[in-house]
């Protein structure tokens, strides 16, 4: 069983996002271990860009303070392979097709797998364009994870049943951020997923609470959480981890009860 499958074996799956490098790389190893230790079940890394399309205010500023402490691609690559001498939780990169193209797709992706990378999350490639960068990641072994959202209905068969790894559900329009209320139909959404293909659904965009988070879970495999979390980081920069690994174990518990 892949690591991708395992997080998904053993009840909801908390799935939170840090944006590497934010504020610095240290910092993010130091959150991987923390977050892991507070129940995360995968983790995602945000690799910082100047434009990151489907990011809300919070991201974008996390992405800023990243670049602005000289985090590369390649630093994080680096950063990645030390963090697995310590865990074998779950990484997953979510990134852009622009620094993917830029530093070479083939490259991008097997320094991905060699450092110990289980999927990459894309969203801006649109499903009629992921032939490439999915034969790549199969050689590989890296799921390229899907996104499906609440305009892409009748799309979902098709998105659904070409997916691997696990299936991220867009649960509100636009980009993202922290969310007083969540009123897609998020049950519908997996329902057609479900119909096509037994793979795990996790829900993103917007979660922040962990009422949502709960909430959220009852129709899903998985929660995503990750403006919630970047806000903790700009609020506490380096005094970040234990702020952070309380929010986590809070999010956590909130699935389990």
């Amino acid at each position: 069983m892949s690591r991708i499958a395992e997080v998904f074996s053993s009840g909801k799956a908390f799935i939170p996002f840090v944006t590497a490098g934010d504020p610095n790389l240290l910092i993010t190893e130091q959150l991987i271990l923390a977050m892991e230790q507070a129940g995360a079940d995968l983790i995602e890394l945000g690799i910082p860009f100047s434009d990151p399309v489907a990011e809300g205010i919070v991201i974008q500023k996390a992405d800023a303070r990243a670049l602005a402490s000289n985090t590369t691609t390649d630093k994080i690559f680096d950063m990645v392979a030390k963090v697995r001498k310590k865990t074998n939780i779950p990484l997953a990169f979510m990134t852009y097709m622009n620094p993917i193209f830029a530093y070479g797709s083939e490259l991008f992706i097997s320094k991905a797998a060699e450092c110990g990378i289980d999927a990459v999350i894309v969203p801006d490639l649109p499903f009629e364009e992921k032939g490439e960068l999915d034969s790549i990641c199969k050689s590989y072994e890296v799921d390229l994870i899907s996104l499906i959202a609440p305009t892409s209905r009748e799309r979902i068969s098709t998105i659904a049943g070409d997916a691997d790894g696990f299936i991220y559900c867009v649960s509100s329009l636009g980009v993202t951020g922290v969310r007083s209320e969540i009123t897609t139909d998020i049950g519908e959404m997996i329902s057609y997923v479900k119909e096509v293909k037994d793979i795990p659904c996790a829900i993103g965009f917007g979660i922040s609470t962990p009422e949502q988070a709960k909430n959220m879970s009852q129709y899903g495999d998985g929660v995503i959480v990750g403006s919630a979390i970047v806000k903790i980081v700009e609020q506490y920069g380096q005094d970040s981890i234990k702020p952070v690994y309380e929010y986590v174990k809070q999010m956590k518990a909130a699935l389990e009860k």
